[in-house]
């Protein structure tokens, strides 16, 4: 039972951090430094952390053979580095409730790459919640509103978001064999190492041209936040959860982060629901609950969302 407690608040902690990103992350971009930049910082500090992490607690693992070093690039690539430099490309364009309503369609990619890369089978269901989902997403991409003054590229921003949850769907279907074969810190340090190598040559010009002197206190916070607590904290707790935690609950979650993002959002002020996106973040949530329905003695891989 207290194991449970533990899971639970280890889960929500995570989804609280995630939701709140997406209006924090607007304060600092692109006033403060661009999306790059902050993607170079985050990725940079976790390699630091997750080194020094894991040669006190697994310094004698190590990733051995081909197959299991191709496949921790791969990683790296659509995981850490592609992910990021499209997460935050995407935030910088769109608003924050677009961002996270369209970053559930992870669950659904993690389905059809399932199927393609590990033959999991499609059921009717999973069918209809991929249309479900996929005509709530393009429904929100496309769609026009009030606010697009504020956001005159939000539908390219979209299309990012929407490539970065493809991107982290198909990670989670790449890491699992990882991070059962592995220490989840030999697994990690070397997925940001490679992802490092993505983003640092995108982003070390804005990490080290920004006028941090004049940085306000609330934006040196707010970056630590994304350096400390969403990249770090939320991985580590994230990757103790997914030990004990069952896809069940974990779809819980997945539904928690864009209400919490949207409330974050509305009570910062950084954006407005409207009766539009509700209906498509309707679509959106009865397509990841129809292809979140398994068929008896199928293995799918935990899913997650992360940024």
């Amino acid at each position: 039972m207290r194991n449970q407690l533990r899971v639970h608040a280890a889960l929500f902690l995570v989804t609280v951090i995630y939701a709140a990103n997406y209006s924090l992350s607007k304060d600092v971009m692109p006033r403060y430094m661009g999306p790059f930049g902050i993607v170079t910082l985050r990725i940079v500090g976790a390699v630091l952390v997750f080194s020094a992490i894991k040669y006190f607690v697994a310094p004698q693992d190590k990733l051995v053979g081909r197959a299991d070093n191709l496949r921790a690039v791969a990683c790296g690539i659509c995981g850490i580095g592609v992910n990021q430099l499209l997460f935050f490309s995407g935030l910088n364009l769109t608003s924050p409730i677009s961002a996270s309503l369209l970053q559930t369609i992870a669950p659904i990619i993690v389905v059809i790459a399932s199927a393609l890369l590990l033959s999991e089978r499609i059921t009717l269901p999973r069918v209809l919640g991929i249309a479900v989902g996929a005509a709530g997403a393009a429904s929100l991409i496309l769609s026009r509103n009030a606010q697009a003054a504020i956001y005159p590229h939000a539908t390219l921003g979209n299309v990012f978001i929407l490539a970065n949850a493809t991107v982290f769907g198909l990670y989670l279907v790449l890491v699992q064999p990882l991070m059962r074969k592995y220490h989840a810190f030999t697994v990690l340090t070397r997925v940001f190492l490679v992802g490092a190598f993505i983003a640092v040559p995108f982003g070390w010009r804005e990490a080290l041209t920004a006028d941090y002197a004049h940085f306000p206190l609330y934006i040196w916070l707010e970056i630590g936040y994304m350096v400390v607590f969403l990249t770090i904290l939320a991985y580590l707790l994230n990757n103790w959860a997914l030990k004990y935690a069952s896809p069940a609950l974990l779809g819980v979650y997945i539904y928690l982060q864009p209400v919490l993002a949207v409330l974050i959002a509305v009570g910062l002020g950084k954006d407005h629901l409207t009766w539009g996106k509700a209906g498509q973040a309707g679509l959106i949530f009865l397509g990841v609950w129809l292809v979140s329905q398994r068929p008896k003695a199928a293995k799918v891989p935990a899913v997650a969302v992360a940024d």
